[in-house]
């Protein structure tokens, strides 16, 4: 595929590496990064092509092994699982060449949804943890919130959230606080968190977004 030379495909932040694999979604969430600014710690994440496959992501990994951290993230600009096969591909990959990795995926829960087939065992075969937007207590704040492009969006989400739980991965979901005055009721959602059996956690809103 055609890959621009400042596109970032793999990049550090915190102390971790993440990976960027598109800028599609399939929400439009009222908080997110994409909304303030178009890079992180000045690297561009908006691709010139939204076409990245797996072995681009296998490529940029290697450019960078010197300076893989332990922690992997699947994030970027966009919704992971919307380039599937690319995640699948170079998360296998990840596991087989630089061991003692952990890889997590940062994702809106979707992935079901888009495809209309239960893709987590796939991803339990290579991702360790899974960081799930929960982003309110009910479906009404989440769609004023979140502006999902797919129906059903907050049940899918919950389901997904599930199915991660019963296929082995630790599964986190989490909320942004002090956003707006939007009516997020922080125990509700802690509450959910509990009885899906998973952890919680709250993310405060920064201007920056780090």
């Amino acid at each position: 595929m055609m890959i621009d030379k400042k596109d970032t495909i793999v990049y550090e932040l915190c102390g971790k590496t993440y990976i960027n694999l598109t800028n599609s979604c399939t929400n439009e969430c009222e908080f997110c990064i994409r909304n303030i600014k178009d890079d992180v710690i000045g690297k561009n994440m908006w691709f010139k092509y939204d076409n990245i496959i797996g072995d681009d992501v296998i490529d940029a990994l290697n450019i960078n092994k010197e300076n893989l951290k332990d922690e992997i993230i699947y994030c970027g600009y966009g919704e992971p699982t919307l380039r599937l096969s690319a995640l699948i591909k170079s998360a296998k990959y990840i596991k087989e060449n630089f061991k003692n990795k952990k890889i997590r995926l940062n994702t809106n829960g979707h992935g079901n949804l888009v495809y209309q087939t239960d893709i987590v065992p796939q991803l339990a075969q290579y991702i360790d943890s899974v960081s799930i937007s929960l982003n309110a207590q009910d479906e009404e704040t989440y769609n004023k919130i979140s502006k999902p492009r797919i129906k059903n969006a907050y049940i899918g989400m919950l389901d997904f959230v599930k199915k991660c739980k019963k296929n082995g991965i630790d599964t986190t979901v989490t909320i942004v606080t002090h956003f707006k005055d939007y009516a997020i009721d922080v125990e509700k959602c802690r509450q959910i968190a509990n009885d899906l059996g998973v952890k919680f956690r709250e993310r405060e809103y920064l201007n920056n977004g780090y």
